[in-house]
């Protein structure tokens, strides 16, 4: 798969979503090392976006302004649903971008999480002109979405959009076949269409670097030296027409397994992708909640409740059978926060999960589970 420069694409992109933090702020020395050893390995492709707290501005301090801009790739993201009110507000995210970022243009311009609920606001506000706009301008190099909704919708987009470059999919072994996601329908769709992907969620928040105990037995068995998060993401990466593979990456120790394996790259081999395959029939039985920690979700919750905290301690419970590690991690959750049992049932997290979960009848799993 070549990029749109006609040089073959490293297959991993630095997420700056999840950045290592130290009393509640970035990290940013950590994050300046992060970026020098990408760099050094060969890698270029870094993500963010308008609402990702203060990653553009930790983008600028740890990768703009110490790279010549030609060395690397910087995409970014417009988000008509979660912060503007109007058009105008909605327009501005592209402006502000550009000066937290200071990055001149962009190489990779999005429009943030289309999905049934939100795919009217885009046009509402036209905001496809406006980045057509942009791009003719030469302050967007290459423009595309991303996409958290089904097949149906995302054909209708695309055939709506013939000019879209590249589109971005939550993509990774465990939500292949998933109802609530449909990777693989979604996949097929951007396929036929000729439009090249990036790749989001391969390690699905997390989730997939620490798996049910069956799957990490398959994966040890195997080979014992390869990272369970080493599997999503060479899964993902293995897959045609992809420009890259984002990884979230949260302090050096993750960078460091990243680079271990994607800087000389191998697809998954048969006998691999069998595997794959036995950890998603595994998965099919999984009681798991899908959550990615994106908390897309508690920015809204009157509650102030940690929802993507109390579902990781959940999942321990609900994915591995550890429950005691499960009651330990929920109550470091619900320290900070509000506990599960204090959720009033407003579904306003519902209303902007990317991953369409139903979010209080989860809680009440988790109250049910660990409070009792």
């Amino acid at each position: 798969m070549s990029d749109y420069f006609g040089k073959e694409t490293p297959k991993l992109g630095f997420g700056m979503m999840r950045l290592p933090k130290k009393n509640d702020v970035t990290d940013i020395e950590q994050v300046k090392k992060m970026v020098d050893m990408f760099m050094d390995a060969g890698f270029t492709y870094f993500d963010t976006a308008y609402v990702y707290g203060t990653s553009e501005q930790d983008t600028k301090k740890a990768l703009v302004d110490r790279y010549p801009r030609d060395s690397y790739t910087l995409a970014t993201k417009l988000n008509a649903n979660m912060m503007a009110a109007n058009e105008k507000e909605a327009k501005q995210q592209f402006f502000t971008s550009l000066e937290r970022t200071g990055a001149g243009y962009f190489d990779y311009y999005l429009l943030h999480a289309i999905m049934d609920k939100t795919r009217a606001l885009y046009d509402k506000y036209h905001i496809w002109e406006f980045v057509n706009e942009q791009k003719a301008k030469g302050l967007i190099k290459h423009l595309g979405f991303s996409y958290h909704s089904g097949p149906k919708l995302l054909d209708e987009v695309l055939t709506e959009h013939p000019e879209v470059d590249f589109i971005q999919l939550q993509i990774n072994y465990a939500d292949w076949e998933e109802k609530s996601v449909e990777a693989r329908a979604n996949y097929e769709v951007a396929r036929r269409h000729g439009v090249s992907i990036v790749i989001m969620e391969p390690v699905k928040g997390g989730r997939l670097a620490d798996p049910p105990e069956e799957i990490k037995k398959l994966f040890k068995e195997y080979n014992p030296d390869m990272s369970y998060a080493s599997w999503a993401i060479r899964f993902a990466a293995s897959l045609d027409g992809i420009i890259t593979v984002l990884s979230g990456m949260s302090n050096i120790e993750q960078m460091q397994d990243n680079l271990s394996y994607m800087k000389d790259f191998k697809p998954l081999n048969e006998e691999e992708m069998k595997i794959i395959h036995q950890a998603q029939r595994i998965l099919g039985n999984s009681s798991t909640i899908p959550c990615t920690s994106c908390h897309y979700c508690t920015d809204g919750c009157p509650m102030q409740i940690h929802i993507p905290d109390i579902f990781a301690a959940a999942n321990k419970q609900l994915g591995n059978g550890q429950i005691e590690e499960a009651k330990a991690d929920y109550s470091k959750a619900a320290q900070t926060g509000h506990r599960a049992s204090d959720c009033i049932g407003c579904k306003q997290c519902e209303r902007t999960c990317p991953q369409h979960i139903h979010i209080v009848d989860c809680l009440g799993k988790c109250v049910e589970m660990l409070e009792k």
